[in-house]
C-alpha cells in the first residue's frame, strides 16, 4: 500500500522546508562589501567599472554597463535600440513580465511568439509571420538558462533589419555552439537577483559589442546626463554637465558591485554544482512516464538557472495544482515559471487574448520547477527526488 502523503496526515519527506532557490554568501563576499562601507565610495565609484570589465571579459563582449536591476537594464536596452510609441517588439510569453514590460515603458507594443514545445524557448518559426513593417526588435529569452536558437533569430533579424536584445537573466555562463552568451546578440541582459547564478542583491547588466549602444546605456542610467566635453552643447567649466534627454536613475552602487566582483569568482563552481544536481534529477526521472525532463539540443550548454519537469497530467489523473500542493506539504519548495505574460490582468486589459500562444499556455499548465541552487547538498537533492517519486506514485495509483 502506498504511504499516505503529508497532506493526508503522513510524515513529510523533509523536516525542514527546502526553497526552490537561495543565494550563497560567504565570508569573502561579506569582507568585500565591508571594505566598501569603509571606503570613500558607496554609490557609483571605481568598483562599477571594475565589475563591468570583469563581466565583459567573462562573456567575451567589448562593453558592459551595470544597472540597479535587470528590468532597468532591459528598459535601457530598449531605449538604446530606439524603441518608441507604436514600435513592435517580438518576444516570448514564457518569461517573467519584465521581458515585455521594458517595451511598454517606451510606448512600444510587445508581440508574443509561441514557444518550441520541446525546448520551451521562443520558436524562430513562430517569429517569422509576426514580423511587420512596425517591428523594430526581437527579445529572445534564454528560458531556464538554455540559450534560444540564436543563429536563426539573428539571421531573421539581419534579413529584416531588426535588433536582437537577448534576455539572458537565466543564462550567465551558458554557451551557444561554443560561443558564450553575452557576446552574440546586439545587446544581452544578465540579472543578479539573489536566485540567479551570482548576486549583487539586486542588479543587472547589459553587454554589447557596439560602442553607440554602450554610450547611450551609460547616459540613460544616469538621468540622461553627460559630463563628456565632446558631447556637451556648451561648456561652462570643469564642474559643468548637461541633461540631454530624459533618462533614469538606474545606477548600481559600489556596494552591489563589490559583492558582484566577489561572487563572479565563484561562478564556475556554482554552475558545476547546478549541473551535477541536474544529472541526478535526470537520472532519477528519465524513465518515469509521469514526467518529461528538460531537453538540451546539440551545441547548447545551459547554465541551469531552473530545472523544470513537465507533468503528464492525463496519466496522473489530477491537476498540476494538486501535485504542487502535495510537494509543498512534503517541504519541497517547488515553484512555477511562468504564467504566460499576456495572461496577466494588465495585458488582458490591453486586449491580449487567451489562446494567443497555445504551446506556452499548455506548458504553463503542466510544469513545476524543482529546487536547484549550489548550496543544496546531495541529501537535499535526494529528498526532492524522494518527494517527487512519493507524490507521483500516490497520484498514479
Amino acid at each position: 500500500m502506498v504511504e499516505k502523503l503529508a497532506i493526508h496526515g503522513g510524515k513529510p519527506v523533509r523536516e525542514s522546508y527546502l526553497p526552490y532557490s537561495r543565494q550563497f554568501i560567504d565570508n569573502e563576499d561579506i569582507e568585500a562589501v565591508s571594505n566598501v562601507l569603509k571606503s570613500d565610495f558607496l554609490t557609483t565609484g571605481p568598483l562599477i567599472s571594475k565589475f563591468e570589465k570583469e563581466i565583459a571579459d567573462n562573456v567575451g563582449a567589448k562593453y558592459a554597463v551595470a544597472f540597479s536591476n535587470g528590468t532597468a537594464a532591459l528598459h535601457a536596452a530598449c531605449y538604446a535600440a530606439g524603441i518608441k510609441d507604436g514600435d513592435e517588439v517580438i518576444t516570448t510569453s514564457m518569461t517573467f513580465a519584465a521581458s515585455a514590460n521594458c517595451v511598454r515603458y517606451l510606448g512600444g507594443i510587445p508581440v508574443f511568439a509561441d514557444i518550441d514545445p520541446n525546448t520551451y524557448n521562443i520558436s524562430p518559426e513562430a517569429i517569422k509571420p509576426l514580423i511587420t513593417q512596425n517591428t523594430k526588435a526581437i527579445i529572445p529569452v534564454d528560458f531556464t538558462g538554455q540559450p534560444a536558437e540564436l543563429d536563426q533569430i539573428m539571421s531573421l533579424a539581419k534579413e529584416h533589419g531588426l535588433l536582437v536584445i537577448e534576455d539572458a537573466a537565466h543564462a550567465l555562463g551558458a554557451t551557444y555552439k561554443g560561443r558564450k552568451i553575452g557576446s552574440i546578440s546586439d545587446m544581452t541582459m544578465f540579472s543578479f537577483h539573489p536566485v540567479k547564478h551570482i548576486t549583487t542583491g539586486e542588479g543587472g547588466i547589459i553587454t554589447t559589442n557596439i560602442k553607440d549602444y554602450y554610450e547611450k546605456l551609460i547616459q540613460f542610467r544616469s538621468h540622461g546626463i553627460t559630463r563628456e566635453t565632446t558631447k556637451l552643447n556648451e561648456y561652462h567649466g570643469s564642474w559643468y554637465y548637461e541633461m540631454q534627454f530624459l533618462g533614469f536613475n538606474y545606477r548600481m552602487t559600489d556596494i552591489q558591485a563589490s559583492l558582484g566582483i566577489s561572487q563572479l569568482k565563484k561562478l564556475e563552481p556554482f554552475i558545476q554544482k547546478r549541473k551535477q544536481y541536474v544529472q541526478m534529477y535526470n537520472k532519477a526521472f528519465e524513465n518515469k512516464n509521469e514526467v518529461k525532463i528538460p531537453i538540451l539540443p546539440n551545441g547548447i550548454d545551459s547554465s541551469w538557472h531552473l530545472y523544470i519537469i513537465r507533468l503528464d497530467l492525463e496519466n496522473l489523473g489530477t491537476s498540476r495544482r494538486e501535485i504542487f500542493d502535495a510537494l509543498q506539504k512534503e517541504n519541497i519548495g517547488v515553484n512555477v515559471h511562468y504564467l504566460p505574460v499576456y495572461l496577466h490582468p494588465y495585458y488582458q486589459k490591453l486586449g491580449y487574448k487567451k489562446g494567443l500562444c497555445p504551446n506556452a499556455e499548455k506548458l504553463y499548465e503542466e510544469i513545476i520547477s524543482l529546487p536547484l541552487f549550489p548550496t543544496m547538498s546531495k541529501t537535499d537533492v535526494n529528498d526532492v527526488i524522494e518527494g517527487v517519486n512519493k507524490v507521483l506514485s500516490y497520484y498514479s495509483n
